[in-house]
């Protein structure tokens, strides 16, 4: 009696019940959930459930739509953008969302020198990769941020910016309640501080290296949503182990599964495979600050080493397509009908790598990701291909890793890894944000010989002359442009375009994966 008490009061709360928890088996642990100080998927997804954007994006496409803010438009020359926000809507503290609240937000992410940035070792990189540059910087896309009344925010920019309300409302600048962050200081966003937004779920406790727990947000704005009362994303970066736990059932749904295991997962009566719309790219990226790889003719041999069609089959089968391009297939009217892909031809290699002076081959440090992503679902088997596709030029590969937030931040400082793999997920249906995070003007994780930031003047002008010109078939002219000079230069080797493997439950409905590498689970039921 006393069992069926308890657990009718646990029911009454919303609590103890698997119908009312979705338990989410994820691929890592969260760098941070500070919006705008994270470049990474896993933050991006949990913050997702946590905070809600000005732009958001109709399900299962990059096709924009009502965000937090209902309204947006330009004026004619493309260089003012005004948003009318959502009247209404408060923070998970209590506190309103108001155009003095997003500006907060954005000059926070903007301006290197804003009092409010909690950390001063806090890099906000996001920002100048995605608007050229912070406050002050030359290359900065932004001027300056308006109130205009309080619910109209207007951003002025230096030049036009076609993509712009896409790119605001990517997955990195969730909007914070800015008494939450000047309440917590440096602790913001961390695991012994608050993550505070107007999303569907509000964070309860995050447990590093374990799990991280969210509840329900009740005063959430979209009436009926989420349909579950908590959310638990338990930290399992092995991918054997998380299909294991699936199938076990102490997880409900999980994402980059190998593509290996998509004929298991059909087997399964009790699981479903799930696709997410194929969006993204995995690639070998080379630095010039090593000696060997400042010479594109070696480079260019590595590239023509690496068996990438066997490797894409191997790993991922019928779910990965290989080419030359940075940019997915479905950006196809962006890509330059010149460029097909680099071709495998080990002996023309060798010999390109003996004219540039390395007839024996040299060393080299290759480092793969510790955590599985949707473009590399087994990094370290993957390099190991590589390596051993390599070792037939002679070149000497050692394998390096290290923990996910050390690998993406040690790969930007000087003069970075020799070679590594990293991949991008787009946050926006526009070839700017495949192209310019990589090789805009400074290149963050590439350098020169002087350790310098790599700038590859030619491709940097073709690329702002692209992001700013507004007639389409131009920008189409461009980007094939950017298409055929990011292929001669290869520095970054694209390896894969992959569909990711997503897995569920039989009793999980609702889910909706988005190409973009992360959705809100707001829709997701449990039967």
């Amino acid at each position: 009696m006393k069992r069926k008490v308890l657990l009718g009061l646990l029911a009454a709360l919303g609590l103890g019940f698997a119908q009312k928890t979705l338990v989410f088996g994820a691929n890592g642990e969260p760098v941070s959930l500070e919006p705008g100080n994270i470049t990474d998927g896993i933050s991006i997804y949990v913050q997702r459930q946590i905070y809600d954007t000005l732009v958001d994006f109709k399900p299962g496409s990059t096709e924009v739509t009502a965000g937090l803010a209902t309204s947006w438009y330009s004026s004619q020359d493309g260089k003012v953008w005004t948003f009318r926000l959502r009247q209404g809507v408060r923070f998970q503290d209590g506190t309103e969302l108001t155009a003095e609240a997003v500006k907060f937000n954005v000059e926070r992410w903007w301006d290197p020198k804003n009092p409010t940035r909690i950390d001063a070792a806090a890099r906000y990189e996001i920002w100048p990769e995605l608007f050229g540059g912070f406050k002050g910087d030359p290359g900065s896309l932004l001027k300056e941020v308006q109130v205009v009344d309080k619910y109209t925010v207007r951003f002025v920019l230096t030049q036009p910016f076609p993509a712009f309300p896409a790119a605001i409302g990517s997955g990195y600048f969730g909007i914070a309640s800015p008494a939450a962050i000047q309440k917590d200081g440096a602790r913001y966003g961390s695991p012994t501080g608050s993550a505070v937004g107007t999303g569907p779920f509000r964070l309860v406790e995050w447990r590093p290296g374990e799990q991280i727990v969210l509840e329900r947000n009740p005063s959430y704005w979209k009436k009926g949503f989420p349909k579950v009362d908590r959310v638990v994303f338990r930290v399992i970066k092995d991918p054997a182990a998380r299909l294991a736990a699936l199938k076990a059932g102490t997880i409900d749904f999980t994402t980059d599964i190998p593509p290996a295991n998509l004929k298991d997962l059909e087997a399964d009566k009790n699981l479903d495979p799930v696709f997410r719309p194929s969006f993204n790219v995995g690639y070998l990226a080379l630095n010039p600050a090593y000696k060997p790889l400042s010479d594109p003719r070696v480079r260019q041999a590595i590239a023509m080493a690496i068996n990438k069609k066997a490797i894409v089959q191997a790993f991922w089968g019928k779910l990965g397509v290989t080419d030359g391009h940075f940019t997915p297939p479905s950006m196809k009217a962006f890509q330059s009908p010149k460029v097909t892909d680099y071709e495998f031809n080990p002996q023309k290699a060798k010999a390109l790598l003996a004219e540039a002076g390395y007839p024996n081959g040299f060393d080299l440090e290759l480092w793969y990701m510790p955590v599985s992503r949707p473009y590399f679902p087994t990094p370290k088997e993957i390099a190991e291909a590589m390596a051993a596709d390599l070792s037939a030029l002679g070149i000497r590969v050692k394998l390096q890793t290290k923990d996910w937030a050390s690998y993406l931040a040690d790969r930007k400082k000087a003069p970075g890894f020799q070679a590594y793999m990293l991949g991008w997920t787009g946050d926006y249906g526009d070839p700017q944000n495949f192209y310019d995070p990589h090789f805009a003007c400074p290149i963050a994780d590439l350098f020169d010989a002087s350790g310098q930031p790599l700038c590859v003047k030619e491709l940097g002008d073709l690329l702002t002359k692209a992001a700013t010109t507004p007639g389409l078939e131009e920008r189409k002219r461009l980007y094939q442009q950017a298409d055929e000079l990011t292929f001669s230069l290869a520095l970054r080797i694209p390896i894969v375009h992959s569909q990711p493997l997503l897995a569920k439950r039989k009793n999980i409905s609702g889910w909706t994966p988005s190409p973009l590498g992360s959705e809100s689970f707001e829709t997701i039921e449990k039967r």
